[in-house]
């Protein structure tokens, strides 16, 4: 519940004990109105808030700028793409690449290469989706591939197909991601 994931990987004691009592621990997480979610082959878990009408909203979630949106579908993007192979080793350059096309002309170039790096990190050390192995390079966490799902990633198209329509400025908080606290 410390978030925003466990991974077996990281720790295996606590990993061990989750697969153990398992049944327990979603019996107590349910009378809190929390939701294990838990993928024992790429061993890790989290929880998030249950789906039920009306139910406190028990985990926090971390609201993320548009830059910080952009960045996680570009890094789920390559996850699903290369999954299968192993690890999946991102270059920072490589993602700030991609993300160029979302720089906007009233920000200079130097402006907005802080913004991206200023995600990189957030990546890294907040929501902990990516893993440094290297000064430039990452491994994205296999743990992004739930974190961000299929209706959520569909959720941040359309919104940002109807920015694009309306011509309207950058959102200041494009999206939130559950479970994504310290």
């Amino acid at each position: 519940m410390r978030g925003p994931y466990l991974s077996g990987a990281r720790e295996a004691q606590l990993w061990s004990v989750l697969l153990s009592d398992q049944d327990v621990i979603r019996s107590r997480l349910a009378d809190l109105f929390l939701e294990l979610v838990l993928d024992p082959d790429n061993e890790f878990a989290f929880v998030r808030n249950a789906p039920a009408e009306g139910a406190p909203r028990a985990v926090r979630s971390e609201p993320l700028t548009f830059l910080d949106t952009a960045m996680l579908l570009v890094l789920r993007q390559t996850l699903l793409s290369e999954e299968g192979g192993g690890r999946v080793i991102v270059g920072q350059a490589e993602v700030f690449e991609q993300l160029a096309v979302f720089r906007t002309a009233d920000r200079d170039e130097k402006d907005f290469t802080s913004r991206v790096s200023s995600s990189w990190h957030k990546m890294q050390n907040k929501l902990r989706v990516l893993h440094p192995v290297g000064e430039d390079r990452a491994e994205i966490s296999p743990v992004l591939r739930l974190l961000v799902d299929a209706d959520q990633v569909r959720a941040i198209t359309a919104e940002y197909q109807r920015i694009a329509r309306e011509g309207a400025g950058e959102p200041s908080d494009a999206r939130e991601i559950q479970g994504a606290d310290e």
